[in-house]
């Protein structure tokens, strides 16, 4: 193919090129968010031609060329030309199509490096374990038009947000077809229907962001804005965002700018110069993952990750994203022992430049689109993670609360003879329970790498691990807080989750996984049909405690408050085995008191026990309460109540 390049002149730069001197300088000054826009490879037309423009940045090359199955992949037919001082290179290519596979072939003027890289701005790559990208574009005539302009009171602090984690390769198989995952067309309407029977709010993927190695489930990204081929193109992706909309359900993506891996075709080493990534490794390399770190003190950088954020946000009307491994991100000696880590300019252990990242990625993602919500996961005490960037927080709208679920696990791991010594486990998080505005996650991350299913860390035998899981999952939900459940928790899939397979749906022919499943179903229904089970979720004045200090028989009773003073849940719990007869407990108010929901009913796999439908409160005080509830509490169950 003969072609010709235009030269590339600082000041025409719109004959030459899409980007223009201002784009340049944003760039350059860490500003350019939408970068997306006309970096990487773009269909269009320039000079009367059709064809691509491709755009890459490599400050340290001496000469890049566009190579792939359109030019034979010669390695000198189609050079880029540099613009001006930016480190960006960009030429035009008439008559390339969509569909053109494609690389970067770049040599550095650096110890004369030479390396072929997909594009860092790829809209679409090759479906591993090939690498190249795709010229692609991302036209779409999306229908959700209705949920867009509405979606703020679904995603607000005060509405309830249940949230079903979701890995697509694995969510669901074609067992016939050698048990190959669902494409993304073909998840759209099941994914659909199971969410909303089950009455989740919200679906949150684990990342659908290229990436090389499956069994990283997607934390080890190379296609900053590409969602992986494995399961379909951009189109299709759009296809299953827009289709879970008009059912109802927002999207949540887990994105992660925290690190990289450190594939030839990637970010790494990008130009012959540790390009995104710190160049000593007691910065840019991280001992946990064997990955690479950001370097969020480059400009260009936080213009790339950035604009990453946007992409999702613009091009995919996804409603949040949950930012993976925050606290690797916040600590420079994380992971890492005395004298593998450089302090910052303080002689602090903070990681300065990546919290400035994370504040101005909060800052202009709800600029931009105020219906959204971000998500931190961040496991450590770091203050003010959900907390407005102008009184010195982070900027996030939630954060995951990992303390509650790592002491919450380890609580329910006890025999229930000796949860009575254990008590303050489940009460701590009290404590900080409104420094935040908290997630209560129980996620993938507590399901793999030997940690067994969520049923099989329940003592006792089967029916005793159906009542405690169904017991864990009512105290949860009696929380303040949001709730997220990884696939597979909410029936009690036996085996720990594998990438490799699809969840165990054959269980629920078993009555007592069913049960679990209806469980799971009512407590999302109650949660989003009781204002005072969400609307204080992340405010102290919805929750009381009843009586907090009953250890010796291991039960639990809280008060949870709507706006209205109708609006009050009273919560027992018994972490015991041991039925309570008689149960006295101090109630608000006088008159008939609704038994909601009980964890121990037949329907959910239990013994039945319970209260008849409700109990008439008496005017006896107790715990500082006027009226008195006489309640049986059963074995290992949760009861929700509520005043007529």
């Amino acid at each position: 193919m003969k072609t010709t390049n235009p030269t590339l002149d600082p000041n025409s730069r719109s004959e030459a090129g899409l980007l223009t001197e201002q784009d340049l300088y944003l760039f350059n000054e860490g500003h350019n968010y939408r970068a997306y826009e006309k970096m990487g490879a773009h269909l269009t037309s320039i000079g009367g031609q059709q064809g691509a423009c491709f755009s890459v940045w490599a400050p340290n090359a001496r000469q890049v060329t566009v190579i792939g199955s359109f030019n034979g992949w010669d390695q000198g037919s189609h050079p880029l030309h540099p613009c001006g001082s930016s480190g960006i290179w960009e030429g035009f290519i008439p008559a390339l199509t969509k569909g053109s596979v494609y690389k970067f072939h770049i040599v550095s003027n650096r110890h004369g490096h030479v390396v072929d890289k997909a594009d860092p701005f790829g809209l679409l790559h090759e479906k591993p374990p090939r690498t190249a990208s795709v010229v692609w574009d991302l036209e779409y005539q999306w229908s959700d038009q209705d949920w867009m302009k509405n979606r703020q009171g679904r995603n607000a602090l005060q509405a309830p947000i249940s949230i079903y984690e979701v890995h697509l390769g694995s969510w669901m198989r074609v067992r016939e077809e050698h048990n190959r995952p669902l494409s993304y067309r073909e998840v759209a309407p099941r994914l659909a229907d199971y969410v909303q029977r089950m009455r989740f709010t919200h679906v949150e993927l684990l990342p659908v962001m290229e990436h090389p190695f499956y069994g990283s489930w997607g934390y080890q990204t190379t296609g900053y804005f590409a969602p992986t081929a494995r399961y379909g193109t951009p189109q299709d992706f759009m296809y299953l965002v827009d289709y879970l909309h008009q059912r109802g359900i927002a999207v949540i993506l887990d994105w992660v700018p925290s690190h990289f891996p450190s594939d030839e075709h990637g970010l790494a080493y990008f130009d012959g110069t540790h390009l995104f990534e710190h160049s000593d490794s007691r910065q840019g390399f991280h001992p946990d993952w064997k990955t690479l770190i950001f370097n969020y003190g480059r400009n260009e950088v936080r213009s790339f990750l950035l604009s990453s954020a946007m992409f999702w946000l613009d091009k995919y009307h996804v409603d949040g994203l949950r930012v993976d491994a925050v606290a690797s991100m916040l600590y420079l000696d994380y992971s890492r022992k005395e004298g593998q880590w450089l302090p910052n300019r303080y002689g602090g252990r903070e990681n300065l430049e990546a919290i400035d990242f994370l504040r101005q990625f909060n800052q202009e993602v709800y600029k931009e689109y105020p219906g959204i919500q971000t998500f931190a996961e961040e496991s450590t005490a770091w203050p003010m993670v959900s907390r407005p960037i102008y009184l010195g927080g982070l900027g996030f709208g939630l954060k995951w609360d990992m303390g509650w679920m790592h002491d919450t696990l380890e609580y329910f791991a006890n025999d229930p003879i000796h949860r009575k010594y254990h008590h303050n486990q489940l009460t701590f998080r009290m404590l900080y329970g409104f420094t935040e505005n908290f997630v209560l996650p129980l996620s993938h991350d507590e399901v793999v790498y030997g940690k067994g299913s969520l049923i099989r860390k329940m003592p006792g035998d089967e029916w005793q691990k159906f009542a405690n899981l169904r017991l864990l999952f009512g105290y949860m939900y009696a929380q303040p807080g949001k709730k997220l459940l990884f696939m597979g928790d909410e029936f009690g899939q036996v085996r720990e989750w594998t990438h490799d397979g699809g969840l165990e749906w054959e269980v629920l022919q078993y009555p007592v996984h069913h049960g679990l499943q209806n469980w799971v179903e009512q407590l999302n229904r109650l949660y989003a049909n009781e204002p005072a089970l969400h609307e204080f979720d992340a405010d102290p004045k919805g929750f009381e405690w009843i009586d907090c200090n009953d250890n010796a028989a291991s039960t639990l009773s809280l008060l949870r408050k709507g706006k209205s003073p109708k609006q009050q849940v009273v919560v027992v719990c018994n972490f015991t085995p041991v039925p309570r007869i008689g149960y006295r407990l101090g109630v608000p108010t006088a008159g008939f008191w609704r038994e909601l929901l009980n964890s121990d009913a037949k329907e959910y796999g239990g013994s039945g026990m319970g209260n008849a439908g409700g109990v008439m409160a008496v005017e006896e005080p107790v715990h500082g309460r006027p009226y008195s509830l006489h309640l049986t509490l059963p074995p290992l169950a949760a009861l929700f109540l509520t005043a007529e």
